[in-house]
């Protein structure tokens, strides 16, 4: 198989995969499997550059929002986080972060894979909740964001305008 071929394959195969887990809502493949395709993806393209496309599952963030939930426009574009997988990674990010902060603190903590979200307060009080979508456009689910009672709904001392970003799950123990 060539390479645009293999290519095509693997962006025909994330958009599927894709559309599955955020327009179905009915995931057929693990987030690791996900991850492993979209990274082999991105190394033919690095290597291919002449052959990405903006279509490219590489050149987006999340999916489409539902017509369920009423649209939301991100001021700030909700970007999703790089993954590592392999200790050289973790080395190499460690480097590049020292280039640019002298000694800097590290906080590590286990990875929690849930919905992100953008929290919206004005003058302190919770105003909208969000969710990433494709990153410009997401769902408003401020509702439903009420309902976690880890959420404040008034924050004291808060600017004018604040947009919180964070990851909404359930523990295992709760569900």
């Amino acid at each position: 198989m060539d390479i645009q071929a293999k290519i095509d394959q693997l962006r025909q195969q994330l958009n599927l995969w894709s559309q599955q887990y955020y327009e179905q809502d009915a995931p057929t493949v693990s987030d690791y499997e996900y991850d492993m395709t979209l990274r082999t993806l991105e190394e033919l393209e690095e290597a291919n550059p002449h052959l990405i496309t903006p279509d490219s599952p590489t050149q987006r963030v999340g999916g489409k929002a539902l017509d369920v939930f009423r649209q939301v426009q991100h001021q700030v574009p909700l970007q999703s986080l790089q993954d590592l997988f392999a200790p050289d990674e973790l080395i190499a990010f460690a480097q590049r972060v020292a280039e640019q902060t002298p000694n800097p603190v590290w906080i590590v903590e286990p990875k929690v894979d849930g919905l992100s979200v953008a929290l919206e307060y004005e003058d302190g009080i919770f105003v909208r909740g969000a969710t990433r979508g494709d990153g410009q456009v997401g769902e408003d689910v401020t509702e439903n964001l009420k309902t976690v009672r880890s959420i404040p709904l008034q924050l004291f001392g808060a600017p004018h305008r604040l947009i919180v970003r964070g990851e909404c799950y359930m523990a295992r123990s709760v569900f």
